[in-house]
């Protein structure tokens, strides 16, 4: 770290981790003089909901509470590679602390994780593992996530026959590296047990990508030749459920999906999609922001993060991996209200009255 970077105490505990940090939150800046520390939270997109409405709050909260004088410089690439570089630029021409990304493109963004590398500035890699020098990671078991999406598939299609249902698969963006992992995590389990009559790389995870490949699918295969839909999250899950609604297929066949967004949920409750993965929000970016803060006071992130991972062209670093939760409709109570993800009344709105109560949900 730079020089003047002030040294830090910390007091570690269970994931959502605690950290005192003794010498920030005294206000008016470094005993030395330097500014107060100052954090970069370059997100990638506004389409997935997460990012915006869930992921950054939560993350500035955290920062808040950790470093009452840490200042959060935020930016959103809206899925423009160009535009995040440009940012990750900026970022550190101006000499932030240390770099909170999730990253566009992995790869495209190697070099300009490389330079933060050599201007001393840490890079925290959230949610999506960064390639490059990074210095510490947090996220979730991406091939865990696949693996949930895929049982809970071939549970809803009660496969009893090896290669008799046919599906189709929405993955994600393949510049995502998270996508590899979740499509992975689905093979494993799905390879063998159902046809995969038609499978689709979505570039920048677009709903409307989802809309016409599913459509596409449709006139090849056959209204009633797709048994299931593997959607790899929301977005691409509401894209292709409104291709078969289109398509006046009924009744719909199961559809996974991921991030748990309010959408989904409701959807889920109505019965036109199948399940989410919860990846709980709080954990993640209680420990992404833990992260921020250790680096940007120039302490070890091994002291916060009991996982390790190498992303390619970088070293080992530390990284925090956490467990992803299935939801289906029999435990939206039990998992994201119980969070405080959700309420009941967020969920239940006045045409989904008959199934909240059917449900459970009242």
């Amino acid at each position: 770290m730079r020089a003047g970077i002030r040294h830090v105490v910390l007091t570690l505990g269970v994931i959502p981790m605690a950290v005192a940090l003794a010498a920030c939150g005294s206000g008016g800046g470094d005993p030395d003089g330097q500014s107060a520390p100052r954090i970069g939270l370059l997100l990638p997109d506004a389409t997935t909901a997460r990012w915006e409405a869930q992921d950054r709050p939560l993350l500035e909260k955290k920062i808040r509470q950790l470093c009452a004088d840490c200042v959060v410089e935020h930016a959103n690439a809206k899925n423009d590679v160009a535009i995040q570089q440009e940012q990750m630029d900026s970022m550190i021409t101006k000499g932030v602390d240390a770099i909170v990304l999730v990253a566009v493109d992995a790869r495209s963004l190697a070099n300009e994780v490389r330079d933060a590398a050599q201007a001393d500035i840490p890079v925290i890699a959230y949610d999506r593992l960064a390639e490059g020098p990074i210095s510490g990671f947090v996220s979730f078991d991406g091939q865990e996530v696949g693996r949930l999406q895929g049982r809970a598939l071939l549970r809803a299609m009660r496969d009893d026959s090896a290669g008799k249902r046919q599906i189709v698969m929405m993955n994600g963006d393949p510049s995502d590296p998270n996508a590899a992992q979740f499509k992975k995590g689905a093979l494993s389990v799905l390879a063998g047990r159902v046809k995969i009559g038609k499978a689709y790389d979505t570039l920048q995870w677009r709903p409307e990508t989802a809309n016409m490949n599913m459509s596409g699918a449709l006139s090849a295969l056959g209204v009633a030749n797709i048994h299931g839909v593997y959607a790899a999250n929301d977005g691409l899950a509401a894209g292709s459920i409104s291709a078969l609604k289109a398509n006046k297929v009924d009744p719909l066949p199961p559809v996974t999906g991921q991030d748990a967004e309010l959408g989904a949920v409701q959807r889920i409750v109505g019965g036109e999609q199948y399940m989410t993965v919860y990846k709980p929000f709080g954990p993640e970016a209680s420990a992404g922001a833990t992260m921020a803060v250790t680096a940007a006071h120039g302490a070890a992130l091994d002291r916060v993060a009991k996982d390790t991972v190498r992303p390619t062209g970088g070293k080992q670093v530390p990284a925090v991996m956490l467990t992803p939760v299935s939801v289906t409709v029999g435990n939206i109570k039990d998992t994201l209200v119980k969070d405080g993800v959700y309420t009941v009344g967020q969920i239940c709105v006045p045409r989904l009255a008959s199934a909240c109560s059917k449900a459970g949900l009242t």
